[in-house]
Protein backbone atom coordinates (compact mmCIF):
# COMPACT_ATOMS: atom_id res chain seq x y z
CA UNK A 1 0.00 0.00 0.00
CA UNK A 2 1.41 3.59 -0.90
CA UNK A 3 1.57 5.78 2.01
CA UNK A 4 -0.06 8.46 2.50
CA UNK A 5 2.31 11.79 2.27
CA UNK A 6 0.94 14.23 5.77
CA UNK A 7 0.53 17.88 4.19
CA UNK A 8 1.74 20.40 6.65
CA UNK A 9 0.07 22.10 9.48
CA UNK A 10 0.27 25.83 8.68
CA UNK A 11 1.47 27.40 11.81
CA UNK A 12 -1.00 29.08 13.75
CA UNK A 13 0.12 32.69 14.85
CA UNK A 14 0.78 32.96 18.70
CA UNK A 15 -0.90 36.14 18.61
CA UNK A 16 -5.03 36.05 17.74
CA UNK A 17 -6.31 38.23 14.85
CA UNK A 18 -8.63 41.08 16.79
CA UNK A 19 -11.65 41.56 15.44
CA UNK A 20 -13.69 44.58 13.81
CA UNK A 21 -14.46 46.02 17.50
CA UNK A 22 -11.51 45.80 19.10
CA UNK A 23 -9.60 47.13 16.19
CA UNK A 24 -11.48 50.21 16.17
CA UNK A 25 -11.00 50.50 19.86
CA UNK A 26 -7.20 50.44 19.20
CA UNK A 27 -7.67 53.43 16.75
CA UNK A 28 -9.16 55.83 19.73
CA UNK A 29 -6.13 57.49 21.36
CA UNK A 30 -6.67 59.23 24.60
CA UNK A 31 -5.69 62.72 25.06
CA UNK A 32 -2.16 62.96 25.46
CA UNK A 33 -0.69 64.18 28.82
CA UNK A 34 1.84 66.36 27.94
CA UNK A 35 1.69 69.89 27.80
CA UNK A 36 1.38 71.97 24.00
CA UNK A 37 2.47 75.65 23.87
CA UNK A 38 0.21 76.46 20.75
CA UNK A 39 -3.63 75.78 21.91
CA UNK A 40 -2.65 76.82 25.02
CA UNK A 41 -1.25 80.08 24.33
CA UNK A 42 -4.57 80.75 22.65
CA UNK A 43 -6.46 79.71 26.14
CA UNK A 44 -3.76 81.76 28.29
CA UNK A 45 -5.02 84.83 26.24
CA UNK A 46 -8.76 84.16 26.38
CA UNK A 47 -7.58 84.13 30.26
CA UNK A 48 -6.12 87.41 30.13
CA UNK A 49 -8.85 88.97 28.14
CA UNK A 50 -10.88 87.93 30.85
CA UNK A 51 -9.30 89.30 33.57
CA UNK A 52 -8.70 92.25 31.65
CA UNK A 53 -12.35 92.95 32.00
CA UNK A 54 -12.51 92.15 35.39
CA UNK A 55 -9.45 94.73 36.16
CA UNK A 56 -11.16 97.13 33.86
CA UNK A 57 -15.01 97.18 35.25
CA UNK A 58 -13.12 97.84 38.55
CA UNK A 59 -11.49 101.08 36.67
CA UNK A 60 -14.92 102.17 35.34
CA UNK A 61 -14.43 101.25 32.11
CA UNK A 62 -17.27 99.37 31.46
CA UNK A 63 -16.51 99.72 27.72
CA UNK A 64 -13.67 97.99 27.19
CA UNK A 65 -14.74 95.41 29.89
CA UNK A 66 -17.53 94.40 27.64
CA UNK A 67 -15.40 94.36 24.33
CA UNK A 68 -12.83 91.65 26.45
CA UNK A 69 -15.33 89.79 27.08
CA UNK A 70 -16.20 89.21 23.45
CA UNK A 71 -12.30 89.05 22.22
CA UNK A 72 -12.37 86.17 24.64
CA UNK A 73 -14.58 84.63 23.08
CA UNK A 74 -12.47 84.97 19.70
CA UNK A 75 -9.55 82.97 21.67
CA UNK A 76 -11.62 80.43 23.30
CA UNK A 77 -12.68 79.72 19.77
CA UNK A 78 -9.63 79.25 18.33
CA UNK A 79 -7.81 77.04 20.88
CA UNK A 80 -10.18 73.85 20.44
CA UNK A 81 -9.54 74.37 16.80
CA UNK A 82 -6.16 74.99 16.80
CA UNK A 83 -5.61 71.66 18.94
CA UNK A 84 -7.46 69.83 16.54
CA UNK A 85 -6.00 70.89 13.38
CA UNK A 86 -2.27 70.64 14.97
CA UNK A 87 -2.91 67.33 16.74
CA UNK A 88 -1.85 68.79 20.04
CA UNK A 89 -5.19 67.96 21.99
CA UNK A 90 -4.52 66.94 25.59
CA UNK A 91 -6.00 66.58 29.10
CA UNK A 92 -4.33 69.41 30.75
CA UNK A 93 -5.30 71.58 27.34
CA UNK A 94 -9.23 70.43 28.31
CA UNK A 95 -8.92 71.14 32.00
CA UNK A 96 -7.03 74.61 31.68
CA UNK A 97 -9.88 75.70 28.86
CA UNK A 98 -12.73 75.01 31.68
CA UNK A 99 -10.85 77.31 34.18
CA UNK A 100 -10.16 79.50 31.37
CA UNK A 101 -13.84 79.72 30.74
CA UNK A 102 -14.33 79.77 34.46
CA UNK A 103 -12.68 83.17 34.87
CA UNK A 104 -13.83 84.77 31.33
CA UNK A 105 -17.29 83.70 31.08
CA UNK A 106 -18.72 83.08 34.76
CA UNK A 107 -16.84 85.33 37.09
CA UNK A 108 -15.73 88.15 34.97
CA UNK A 109 -19.76 88.86 33.67
CA UNK A 110 -20.74 88.74 37.15
CA UNK A 111 -18.51 91.04 38.50
CA UNK A 112 -18.90 93.44 35.43
CA UNK A 113 -22.76 93.72 35.74
CA UNK A 114 -22.64 93.73 39.41
CA UNK A 115 -19.59 96.61 39.84
CA UNK A 116 -21.88 98.30 36.85
CA UNK A 117 -25.36 98.15 37.81
CA UNK A 118 -26.28 95.76 40.46
CA UNK A 119 -24.03 96.91 43.76
CA UNK A 120 -26.55 99.71 44.47
CA UNK A 121 -29.45 96.95 45.42
CA UNK A 122 -26.83 95.29 48.11
CA UNK A 123 -28.09 91.71 49.02
CA UNK A 124 -30.33 91.54 45.58
CA UNK A 125 -27.45 92.79 43.92
CA UNK A 126 -25.06 90.20 44.67
CA UNK A 127 -27.04 87.53 45.17
CA UNK A 128 -28.15 87.63 41.14
CA UNK A 129 -24.54 88.25 39.98
CA UNK A 130 -24.03 84.82 42.04
CA UNK A 131 -26.63 82.91 40.74
CA UNK A 132 -25.08 83.63 37.07
CA UNK A 133 -21.50 82.67 38.40
CA UNK A 134 -22.60 79.55 39.81
CA UNK A 135 -24.94 78.76 36.92
CA UNK A 136 -21.79 79.18 34.54
CA UNK A 137 -20.04 76.87 37.16
CA UNK A 138 -22.32 74.21 37.24
CA UNK A 139 -22.95 74.39 33.06
CA UNK A 140 -18.82 73.92 32.60
CA UNK A 141 -19.12 71.02 35.30
CA UNK A 142 -21.69 69.26 33.25
CA UNK A 143 -20.16 70.02 29.54
CA UNK A 144 -17.17 68.17 31.21
CA UNK A 145 -18.67 65.34 31.78
CA UNK A 146 -21.27 65.06 28.81
CA UNK A 147 -18.69 64.85 26.81
CA UNK A 148 -19.01 61.92 23.79
CA UNK A 149 -22.10 61.67 24.85
CA UNK A 150 -23.85 64.71 23.86
CA UNK A 151 -25.64 64.86 20.69
CA UNK A 152 -23.53 66.90 18.49
CA UNK A 153 -26.23 69.17 16.85
CA UNK A 154 -27.41 70.72 20.52
CA UNK A 155 -26.19 71.75 23.32
CA UNK A 156 -27.46 71.11 26.65
CA UNK A 157 -28.82 74.65 28.17
CA UNK A 158 -27.11 78.17 27.17
CA UNK A 159 -23.51 77.81 26.84
CA UNK A 160 -21.04 79.80 28.66
CA UNK A 161 -19.93 81.67 25.72
CA UNK A 162 -22.90 82.49 24.01
CA UNK A 163 -24.63 83.57 28.27
CA UNK A 164 -21.41 85.94 29.07
CA UNK A 165 -22.10 87.60 25.53
CA UNK A 166 -25.47 88.54 25.93
CA UNK A 167 -24.90 90.56 29.30
CA UNK A 168 -21.47 91.97 28.02
CA UNK A 169 -23.70 92.92 24.72
CA UNK A 170 -25.93 94.47 26.92
CA UNK A 171 -23.90 96.54 28.59
CA UNK A 172 -21.75 97.33 25.90
CA UNK A 173 -24.39 98.72 23.87
CA UNK A 174 -25.77 100.58 26.70
CA UNK A 175 -22.56 102.50 27.27
CA UNK A 176 -22.20 103.47 23.32
CA UNK A 177 -25.79 104.45 23.13
CA UNK A 178 -25.56 106.33 26.13
CA UNK A 179 -28.14 104.75 28.16
CA UNK A 180 -27.67 105.32 31.94
CA UNK A 181 -27.23 101.94 34.27
CA UNK A 182 -29.48 103.25 36.55
CA UNK A 183 -32.21 103.71 34.27
CA UNK A 184 -32.24 99.55 33.53
CA UNK A 185 -31.22 98.25 36.44
CA UNK A 186 -34.47 96.22 37.59
CA UNK A 187 -33.40 94.81 34.00
CA UNK A 188 -30.29 93.43 34.58
CA UNK A 189 -31.71 92.03 38.19
CA UNK A 190 -34.01 89.86 36.10
CA UNK A 191 -31.75 89.59 33.34
CA UNK A 192 -28.44 88.32 34.85
CA UNK A 193 -29.66 85.36 37.06
CA UNK A 194 -32.79 84.42 34.59
CA UNK A 195 -28.93 83.66 32.00
CA UNK A 196 -27.55 81.95 34.86
CA UNK A 197 -30.52 79.40 34.96
CA UNK A 198 -30.75 78.99 31.29
CA UNK A 199 -27.13 77.66 31.46
CA UNK A 200 -28.09 74.65 33.65
CA UNK A 201 -31.43 74.67 32.18
CA UNK A 202 -32.28 71.15 29.81
CA UNK A 203 -33.21 73.56 27.19
CA UNK A 204 -31.97 72.90 23.79
CA UNK A 205 -29.28 75.09 21.42
CA UNK A 206 -27.91 74.40 18.11
CA UNK A 207 -24.53 74.11 18.43
CA UNK A 208 -23.77 74.68 14.51
CA UNK A 209 -21.44 72.55 14.38
CA UNK A 210 -22.88 70.68 11.73
CA UNK A 211 -22.57 73.54 9.65
CA UNK A 212 -20.49 72.81 5.91
CA UNK A 213 -18.05 75.65 6.42
CA UNK A 214 -16.02 73.79 2.97
CA UNK A 215 -18.91 73.00 1.10
CA UNK A 216 -20.75 75.49 -2.15
CA UNK A 217 -23.12 78.54 -0.93
CA UNK A 218 -25.36 80.51 -3.16
CA UNK A 219 -24.53 83.82 -3.79
CA UNK A 220 -27.53 85.38 -2.33
CA UNK A 221 -26.17 83.63 0.71
CA UNK A 222 -22.65 84.86 0.59
CA UNK A 223 -24.34 88.42 -0.27
CA UNK A 224 -26.22 87.59 2.68
CA UNK A 225 -23.04 86.78 5.01
CA UNK A 226 -21.24 90.80 3.50
CA UNK A 227 -24.50 92.36 4.53
CA UNK A 228 -23.98 90.95 8.33
CA UNK A 229 -20.62 91.54 8.28
CA UNK A 230 -21.59 95.39 7.35
CA UNK A 231 -24.01 95.46 10.01
CA UNK A 232 -21.79 94.72 12.55
CA UNK A 233 -19.15 96.73 11.34
CA UNK A 234 -21.48 99.50 11.73
CA UNK A 235 -22.81 99.01 15.05
CA UNK A 236 -20.84 95.96 16.71
CA UNK A 237 -22.85 96.72 19.88
CA UNK A 238 -26.39 96.88 19.01
CA UNK A 239 -26.29 94.14 16.39
CA UNK A 240 -23.98 91.47 18.50
CA UNK A 241 -26.29 92.31 22.20
CA UNK A 242 -29.14 91.39 19.61
CA UNK A 243 -28.11 88.70 17.78
CA UNK A 244 -26.95 86.86 21.20
CA UNK A 245 -30.38 87.63 22.78
CA UNK A 246 -31.96 86.33 20.12
CA UNK A 247 -29.76 83.11 20.43
CA UNK A 248 -30.69 83.23 23.73
CA UNK A 249 -34.22 83.32 23.56
CA UNK A 250 -34.31 80.92 20.18
CA UNK A 251 -33.67 78.12 23.01
CA UNK A 252 -36.72 79.02 24.96
CA UNK A 253 -39.32 79.52 22.33
CA UNK A 254 -37.96 75.95 20.30
CA UNK A 255 -38.50 74.28 23.66
CA UNK A 256 -41.59 75.90 23.97
CA UNK A 257 -43.04 74.83 20.39
CA UNK A 258 -41.94 71.74 20.63
CA UNK A 259 -44.06 71.19 24.16
CA UNK A 260 -47.00 72.42 23.17
CA UNK A 261 -46.22 70.78 18.98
Amino acid sequence: MSKVTEMPLEKKSEKPESDGIESEKAEIKPPHKGVYLLPNLFTTSALFAGFYAIIAAMNGDFTHAAVAIFIAMILDGLDGRVARMTGTQSAFGAEYDSLSDMVSFGVAPALISFTWVLAPLGKLGWVAAFIYAVGAALRLARFNTMLGVEEKRYFTGLPSPAAAAIIAGVIWAANTQGIAAESIVYLMLLLVPAVGLLMVSNIKYRSFKDLDMKGKVSFIKLVAVVFILVLVAMEPSLILASAFILYGASGVIGSIMRRFA
